[in-house]
């Protein structure tokens, strides 16, 4: 399996040296790779259809449990053949939609890396190689929504895809280190046995938050819906695979697949059932006011993730099993009805609703494939929409006193569903052929054949739902916990309430699609809302946070160094002063431990007393460097005084570097400038002596603790036997703290050659002033 996810990567890897050969006719060759996989996948069917689960393992990080864990199951199987599947034909409709496109090998690099990073994402069984996967899918989807890069909205779409997305990753990362926590381990297989454990942990509710922010945002639930809808603006292959068959059924995947450790509680259902129903009956409104196809399109996905988050909070056998086939069913006719929105931009030049109509004249076999999945978008028999729309009936009509009015807003919602449906896939092609279009062509059978095949599935599949019943359905039920026997797919049932509520929802739809035209008129008068839409209310509030951060910018890094030190010392003095005297410890000094001062101290402390008050006092930085150089020659005799030579002479040896290099640079600064008033120099002493005081009183009361000389005695020990040294500190640095020294040595090594060439720099006069 890790061959399986690493081959999109380097495929993509392939193109960087032979991309130039998948540029023309021989970039049909490219989608032998997702159809490999496809075949690879599909080849485990029957062995995971008898309840086998394949697991692969490789070590990665074992000391913090972090390894590279794969499991094909009923769930993982289900993804990874619409990945693949779905991607085969998307790769090939690739080649002659982007035909002869300058960057087309690099926008199969970008779909390579895109395939893998979403294989890697179903079937890792461990959540830190899964959120590596899952943040690979954010970063491939950003160079894919933003092919167009000379486009200023492409680039703001990708931006707003990754910002959202990105967030939600975040959270994901969070979420996952909590979970591992709490269960002990990163294996989500071992967390299913783990779950009444991890369900009475305190940090429960943190988990399902966190876990929640990061699918909601990646499969467009609302609030976080609309970096969708502006995501169109990449090619229509993007719209086709990212978002409608993958991406966006990530966050799916995830609820899916943490059904088992977190879900049966009120908080999980809840809360999955109120965001899912919002999100789908909000969505589909919001496709009556689309003339956009991929706008229709976009919001009608959304709805679906919607309906799916929806029967996820339900979690009923029957309810995820209507999400399984819900899954495929929303996979096929979306992807259908994405890549023949495709052929109709490509060939007419226009996505506008209102102006398509009689298309079939020119191209039938595209109108043919797009009629077939309006009718499952619709759930109309005999297409698997209709048995997938009966199981969501079925679904809430089971959950007790709330059953009416979930079932009013299933209907509802799949009525809008519909006339989304309808609208996409039937109105460009009836009606009369415009004079524009009159010239019209069908596109070449790369184009028209992957929507085709799509189309026929659905109709075949509504036919012989038997087909994916027991080798996928019943896979991906028994994954998220239940038996996986109680529901079973048929195409007929009888004459029942289900089948009421299923004429009644076409009756609703199709008299809405003839009586509710798509309108510029009502498209302009929706944009008068659109202050409160939840896009812009995100921006407003991103728009705040960056004034905020240029006022925080201005007022605490705005360029004098001095504010900073003085920022960084109040801080230190405020937060150390109020631990030192408001701690759990009383804060003591034994003065009577102290030895006398000795007259040598005295005059020593008194020089460098006067020193530092002529440095503070100073008008020539020549006079400040010497005077602080007198404090460092006056800090060696004091090591002299107490008998520690090596430590006066790296002191001294320092100390001389330092006033030598200070007096370099600074010789080669404008004339000393005085630019503080005596106010500011008052608030400077009072945050001087401030901190001194502080760091005085501490050294103080460290001085009255209780010494212990273990370390001394060791280093004193062993300084001999284990270094072959007599010289303590000098043991101590080159063998005890070798490496550390060594990075000293290695900074100041940079530190100096950095001086060194900005010493040497001699600009021109006009490269001076283009520096600046």
């Amino acid at each position: 399996m890790l061959t399986a996810i690493l081959s999109g990567f380097f495929f993509s890897l392939f193109l960087v040296f032979a991309g130039k050969f998948f540029k023309g006719k021989l970039a049909v060759l490219s989608a032998l790779v997702p159809l490999g996989l496809f075949v690879y996948f599909a080849s485990f069917i029957k062995r995971v259809s008898e309840g086998e689960i394949i697991t692969q393992q490789y070590e990665w990080v074992p000391s913090f449990g972090v390894n590279l864990n794969f499991t094909l199951d009923g769930l993982s199987l289900l993804f990874s053949l619409l990945i693949t599947g779905i991607g085969f034909l998307v790769f090939a409709y690739t080649a002659e939609y982007l035909k002869g496109h300058k960057y087309l090998d690099r926008f199969y690099g970008y779909l390579g890396m895109f395939m893998g990073a979403m294989l890697g994402l179903v079937l890792s069984d461990n959540l830190i190689s899964l959120f590596v996967f899952w943040e690979l899918t954010s970063i491939s989807s950003f160079f894919l929504i933003g092919f167009n890069n000379t486009s200023q909205a492409s680039r703001r779409s990708a931006i707003l895809a990754l910002a959202v997305t990105g967030s939600g990753g975040f959270l994901f990362l969070a979420g996952s280190l909590l979970l591992g926590g709490v269960a002990g381990t990163y294996s989500i297989t071992e967390m299913v046995n783990l779950s009444p454990e991890i369900i009475g942990s305190p940090f429960y509710l943190w988990i399902v938050i966190l876990l929640f922010g990061a699918a909601f945002t990646k499969s467009a639930q609302f609030p976080f819906h609309f970096w969708l809808p502006g995501a169109m603006k990449a090619p229509t292959p993007v719209s086709t695979y990212l978002h409608s068959a993958t991406m966006v059924k990530a966050g799916i995947y995830l609820l899916l697949r943490f059904t088992p450790v977190l879900g049966g509680e009120e908080i999980w259902n809840t809360t999955l059932i109120i965001i899912g129903g919002i999100t789908m009956f909000y969505s589909a409104v919001h496709t009556l006011f689309r003339t956009d196809l991929k706008g229709v399109l976009a919001y009608s996905t959304i709805s679906v993730l919607g309906i799916l988050v929806f029967l996820i909070g339900l979690g009923t056998e029957y309810a995820l099993t209507a999400a399984a086939v819900y899954i495929v069913v929303h996979a096929l006719y979306k992807a259908t009805l994405f890549l023949v929105t495709g052929i109709i931009d490509h060939e007419t030049g226009t996505r506008d609703v209102t102006v398509l109509s009689g298309l079939r004249k020119v191209m039938m076999p595209v109108a043919i494939a797009g009629f077939l999945a309006a009718i499952s978008s619709a759930g109309m028999p005999p297409t698997i929409g209709f048995v997938g729309k009966d199981l969501v009936y079925e679904s809430t009509l089971h959950m007790g006193d709330w059953s009416t009015v979930l079932t009013i807003l299933a209907i509802s919602t799949n009525v809008l569903v519909l006339y989304a449906g309808f609208v996409a896939g039937i109105k460009p092609f009836t009606g009369r052929l415009p004079e524009r279009h009159s010239k019209v062509h069908m596109p070449g059978f790369l184009m028209w054949l992957p929507p085709m095949i799509l189309a026929l599935l659905g109709l075949i599949i509504g036919i012989y739902p038997a087909f994916i019943d027991g080798p996928i359905v019943k896979g991906v039920v028994k994954a998220v916990g239940m038996a996986g026997e109680e529901v079973h797919l048929k195409l007929w049932h009888g004459f029942n309430f289900i089948l009421l509520l299923s004429a009644i929802t076409l009756t609703l739809g199709i008299l809405l699609y003839f009586l509710l035209k798509p309108s510029k008129k009502r498209e302009k008068a929706i944009a008068k809302f659109d202050f409160i839409a939840p896009k812009e209310l995100i921006l407003k509030f991103g728009s705040g946070v960056w004034h905020f951060s240029n006022l925080w910018t201005r007022v605490f890094q705005n360029g004098f160094l001095r504010n900073y030190v003085s920022t960084i010392i109040l801080f230190l003095v405020v937060l150390v002063g109020y631990s030192l005297f408001n701690g759990e410890q009383e804060f003591y000094i034994d003065f009577s431990s102290f030895s006398r001062m000795t007259y040598y101290e005295m005059i020593l402390m008194g020089i460098m007393f006067l020193s530092v008050l002529f440095v503070v006092g100073a008008r020539s930085r020549l006079t400040a460097v010497v005077a602080m150089g007198v404090v460092g020659y006056a800090i060696c005799l004091m090591f002299v005084i107490y008998s520690a030579p090596d430590l006066a002479m790296t002191q001294f040896s320092i100390d001389t570097l330092t006033v030598i290099l200070f007096v370099l640079v600074l010789s080669s600064l404008p004339k000393y400038l005085s630019i503080s008033d005596y106010k500011m120099r008052i608030i400077d002493g009072v945050l001087s002596i401030g901190f001194g005081l502080l760091i005085t009183l501490i050294s103080l009361e460290v001085l009255s603790e209780p010494v212990n000389k273990d370390v001394s005695n060791f280093y004193a020990d062993n300084a001999y036997i284990l270094a072959k040294g007599k010289n303590v500190v000098n043991v101590i640095l080159v063998d005890f703290r070798g490496s550390d020294t060594l990075i000293e040595i290695s900074v100041l090594t940079v530190a100096a050659l950095g001086v060194f060439s900005l010493l040497k720099l001699r600009l021109k006069r006009d490269d001076r002033e283009l520096k600046d």
